[in-house]
This record gives C-alpha cells, structure tokens and sequence, in this order.
C-alpha cells in the first residue's frame, strides 16, 4: 500500500493576504507593490512595521534576499518578500555586483549620484575602449514564518551612458540603457520599465510557480 506523502521539494503556494515587504527602500517597495497588486496581495514595507535591517553579510543576491526574507518573516509572523538587486558591469568584472548599495555610502547615508560617479570613475580608468555592457540582477526570496523559503533571480542586459539622464527611477537606473532602448530606465514610464526590468523578470518567475 503507497501513500501519497507532500513533496518536500514542491514549490509553497502563497495565498492572497497580507504580505511583507523586507526593505526600507521606498522606490523598491513602490515597484514591488505594483507588482503585487492584481494577486491580491495586501502590501506592507518592513519601514510600516518598524522592522530592522539586517546586516547584508552574504556574499550572493540569493543569501542577502533570503536573509532579509527571513527576518521580515520571523519578526512579522507573515510572508515576507525581499529583493537583492544589483548593477553588474563587464569591464568592471561584475563589480558592484552584491555590493551595489555600498557604492552608495557616505557617513550620512547612500548617495546614488555618487555611486554613478564611482562606477563612472572606474570605468574611465579602465581606458576608451572599455566595455560598457552591464546588466541588472535581481532575486528575490519569499519566506514564511515557518522557515520555508523560495528563490527566484531576474536579469537585464544593457549598457551604461553618461551623464545620467532621467528622474523617474532609483539607484543606477538614471545610467542603464536595457537592450533595444536608447532611453534609461530613469527615463521609461514606471509602468513601462516593469515589463522590462530585472525585477518584472524574478517576479514573472515568482508569479509562475507561487502566485
């Protein structure tokens, strides 16, 4: 006699409800929420519960996403959904990379027009004939209280340009051109930069398998 025991390796379904977002990061919770949205899914940031930020000590966008997931989760007791996210640039041998936010730092807090200036700087060192493909990664970890967590990375190639131009994005995006575009992504229509982003692309993955 076999019994049809659960999966363990099946992928969790989330049910509509209340959903936390683990990041202070306002742009990021914004464009993550709108993505939400239509699953009816209720969101709310880490910032609204008054949760803490933990120290991002891994060394992948994965274990950094999983981390904050986790936390969110645990200190909630809802889902908790993360994102680490970062600009990777060829001829900088993927640098940022998973330190992207730290580019950013100054004694006062992230200062992105400086982190562009970084990126900027290195390249010019590197040389005119320097690459400037780059692309965009963005994973993101859905973690119950439980403990149960799951995974899904997004990409978008591109390239860099300078100076930057657009107002409506965060981060890098007032310098990164994707593919088959001349504007930036601070330059597109927020809701023309989710059918293209590294973000749209981990959560059409997450929407597949969870929603």
């Amino acid at each position: 006699m076999s019994l049809d025991l659960p999966d363990p390796q099946a992928i969790r379904k989330l049910a509509p409800g209340k959903l936390v977002i683990a990041s202070h990061n306002a742009g990021k919770v914004r464009e993550i929420a709108v993505l939400l949205g239509p699953y009816g899914i209720e969101s709310v940031s880490a910032r609204e519960l008054d949760l803490p930020e933990p120290e991002e000590t891994g060394t992948t966008f994965v274990a950094n996403a999983e981390l904050k997931a986790r936390l969110a989760a645990d200190l909630s007791g809802l889902p908790a959904l993360a994102d680490d996210s970062g600009l990777c640039v060829e001829a900088l041998g993927g640098d940022p990379g998973v330190y992207t936010a730290n580019w950013a730092e100054t004694p006062t807090g992230r200062d992105w027009a400086l982190a562009m200036r970084r990126v900027e700087d290195a390249l010019a060192a590197k040389g005119p004939d320097a690459s400037r493909d780059a692309h965009f990664v963005s994973t993101l970890a859905l973690a119950w209280p439980d403990g149960h967590v799951e995974s899904f990375e997004g990409r978008a190639d591109g390239t860099l340009t300078w100076p930057p131009r657009g107002t409506v994005g965060f981060g890098y995006d007032p310098v990164f051109v994707p593919l088959g575009e001349t504007r930036t992504y601070a330059e597109l229509d927020p809701a023309e930069k989710h059918t293209r982003s590294h973000r749209a692309d981990a959560f059409a993955k997450l929407v597949a398998a969870v929603l």
